[in-house]
């Protein structure tokens, strides 16, 4: 197989060596995407935009309305576009979640959108021009380099995150359109970091490092070589594993309006949050949402401590007003110790 067709072809996400929190952050926001997406902080070589480009193969198909640019759920009216909510019927077609890029040198029209203005005036018609916001609707939205992003762009991409909905304005006329997309950012902090509000606004954040046991080190070149050597062969080796995956995410979607918590499962995340002193309230609702799909995602109906502790590590890091524990990062034991205690365990 040449060179291009290995482009074409995804390292399977199941055949990453290690990074286990990276991986358990994304299949997280996959299940429930109001956590609010991921930065993904790390040096070259990591596997962090391996990671992302092979999340849409661990994904089923979808429905969605024909000839829609948006490609709105037909059994999702609330979150229909303004044509599909104008259209008398919906035919369904089989679709696929994918990843969308935005690069660092992308304008604001490119972003959001354009709007021509004459054909407004002159017509009273809205010709909207699709940016990459439309793109990403009910997609992955990938930014590379999220730190070399403009911050006012950076803002209006965390804006349609929170909202699920894009709105550009020129000179008296607006379109606004659903933008409900799985945000993903990867960045090296050795090129600069985002403002700490910036930050803030990421659901999950998690630093990734390259790896430090020879074994698995050796794991991580064996896999690449063998993939770069015949990817066809590679893919299919691990082909039972995407499929088992693929159906574990499916379950926890599908279970996870059924998953509950308890009053005990607030006061550890609230206790947690005020004993590190994070600000705002934020970090305590995204740590309950994370702990939610954790559960899912492990076959369970109910929030237990490993899922609070799951979402503990993956959610306050970045939040950390002062830093209690070595470099800024959050110790899973002491955490879990700080959750035992707590609970009287």
């Amino acid at each position: 197989m040449n060179h291009t067709d290995m482009k074409r072809m995804n390292f399977p996400f199941t055949a990453i060596v290690g990074q286990e929190d990276m991986k358990r952050a994304l299949l997280l926001n996959l299940i429930n995407p109001q956590i609010g997406g991921v930065l993904i902080r790390g040096e070259k070589g990591t596997a962090k935009s391996t990671a992302v480009r092979s999340l849409a193969d661990v994904l089923g198909l979808r429905l969605e309305v024909e000839g829609c640019p948006f490609s709105c759920d037909p059994n999702q009216p609330a979150h229909w576009c303004r044509e599909c909510r104008q259209r008398k019927d919906h035919p369904p077609v089989s679709g696929r979640m994918r990843v969308v890029d935005l690069p660092v040198s992308a304008t604001e029209d490119r972003l959001v959108g354009s709007l021509d203005i004459e054909q407004a005036i002159r017509r009273g018609e809205k010709q909207f021009e699709p940016g990459i916001l439309a793109q990403a609707n009910r997609n992955i939205l990938y930014v590379d380099e999220v730190n070399l992003l403009d911050d006012h762009l950076v803002d209006t991409l965390l804006d349609a995150a929170a909202m699920g909905v894009n709105t550009i304005e020129r000179e008296g006329v607006s379109y606004s359109h659903p933008s409900r997309f799985l945000l993903v950012g990867t960045m090296n902090p050795e090129e600069g970091d985002l403002r700490p509000q910036l930050i803030d606004r990421f659901g999950l954040v998690v630093d990734v490092f390259g790896e430090d046991d020879i074994r698995q080190r050796m794991e991580v070149v064996r896999r690449r070589l063998a993939f770069e050597e015949n990817p066809e062969s590679f893919v299919h080796a691990f082909s039972d594993q995407q499929s088992a995956l693929r159906e574990q995410i499916r379950q926890a979607q599908n279970r996870l309006p059924e998953v509950s918590y308890n009053e005990t499962d607030l006061e550890i995340a609230s206790y947690i949050a005020i004993t590190l002193e994070v600000d705002g309230h934020r970090a305590d609702i995204t740590m309950i949402k994370t702990a939610l799909a954790n559960a899912a995602f492990s076959g369970r109906s109910q929030v237990e401590l490993e899922d609070l502790i799951v979402a503990a590590n993956l959610a306050l890091p970045h939040r950390l007003r002062r830093r209690p524990f070595e470099e800024g990062r959050i110790n899973p034991q002491e955490i879990e110790e700080m959750i035992q205690n707590y609970a009287g365990l």
